[in-house]
């Protein structure tokens, strides 16, 4: 567990970080339907649900972003893209209201929608609140050439002054989203130029096209990578992670849900953190992206990788118990987490 002076050095250090993040970006629009009011359609005799609020977050990168933000990074500099429709003015709006994230890199494309979940959640008296069927909104034709070029050449130009980038490839379609098959490619030479930048590929689908670049994967994909032979207890997943880290010559986080974390870098012994306990109910939407972004906040202001992985649990240990959305973890949650987990 992190020790309450190691979390008050990294929370006093955040501010001072500048932090890219490079990835799709969605807008989150929460539907709050009232059961109560529920209407009957007189056209289709279906039921009409009646909403009563709307809430409207980043989501994908922008889940990473609420979370570097809620930590206290001083600035945080987005490279995506949005549509001119909308939810893109939904997106730039949410955006806006959050202190120090720089905008000036998120290209706005008329020929693109803006990547949309749309979470109906259903509550009525008595029986509680639940999540109905999400509505997505993705774009299913290849990122334009120009767009991807803008994007790439930003990205590279603002790479000296940023002390941490990580990458969030949330689109499943191949070249779909932001990080495309040429982007994946030339991340390893970007770090090769800036090899004291710690940078952190997460992916959806494809985390084992990312070369050279610290690796963000959960237990199923470092199976994947193995071929599918993995033991998921700890033990035996400390034993595959510094495998895989040998074979690619490159660092990997593993994350393990109720188990904890792992880390292995080429050559040394794998680091490992537990999970913080937990209190029902919970909701793990996102807790991946909180473990993201306080591992590079953490790592951004040199804090050894144990302490990394203790920020992390802890971070994670706060937003799993935010239901009904994608939580963040401030320093004054977490300050009375991390004083409850040692009384």
């Amino acid at each position: 567990m992190i020790s309450a002076s190691a979390l008050e050095r990294m929370l006093g250090q955040f501010a001072t970080c500048r932090i890219g993040v490079f990835g799709d970006l969605f807008l989150d629009r929460y539907l709050e339907i009232d059961g109560s009011y529920d209407e009957p359609s007189l056209e289709t005799g279906l039921t009409a649900f009646q909403v009563v609020k709307v809430r409207s977050q980043p989501g994908a990168s922008g889940t990473v972003i609420n979370n570097l933000q809620a930590l206290g990074v001083g600035k945080i500099e987005i490279f995506s893209m949005r549509g001119d429709d909308g939810e893109g003015y939904e997106l730039a709006q949410a955006l806006g209201e959050l202190k120090g994230v720089g905008v000036d890199h998120l290209f706005v494309e008329p020929s693109r929608r803006t990547p949309t979940y749309t979470k109906p959640m259903y509550s009525k008296e008595g029986c509680g609140s639940r999540e109905l069927n999400r509505l997505d909104i993705k774009n299913r034709e290849s990122l334009p050439r120009k767009l991807e070029v803008q994007l790439w050449d930003a990205l590279e130009a603002a790479m000296g002054q940023l002390d941490a980038l990580i990458v969030l490839d949330q689109v499943s379609q191949k070249d779909c989203g932001v990080v495309t098959t040429s982007a994946i490619d030339r991340l390893k030479t970007l770090q090769m130029r800036y090899p004291n930048k710690f940078i952190l590929a997460d992916s959806r689908e494809r985390i084992g096209a990312f070369q050279g670049v610290t690796l963000k994967a959960n237990r199923v994909e470092v199976t994947r990578m193995l071929g599918g032979m993995v033991d998921p207890c700890p033990e035996a997943m400390a034993t595959s992670i510094a495998r895989l880290a040998m074979e690619r010559c490159q660092p990997v986080f593993c994350t393990l849900s109720q188990d904890g974390i792992l880390h292995s870098f080429p050559g040394k012994d794998p680091v490992y953190e537990k999970a913080l306990p937990v209190t029902c109910p919970i909701d793990v939407v996102g807790a991946g992206d909180s473990v993201s972004a306080a591992l590079s906040a953490a790592c951004a202001t040199g804090a050894t990788i144990s302490e990394a992985m203790g920020l992390a649990m802890l971070v994670a240990s706060v937003t799993i118990h935010q239901i009904g959305t994608t939580g963040t973890a401030p320093p004054a949650s977490l300050r009375k987490a991390l004083a409850g987990f040692k009384e």
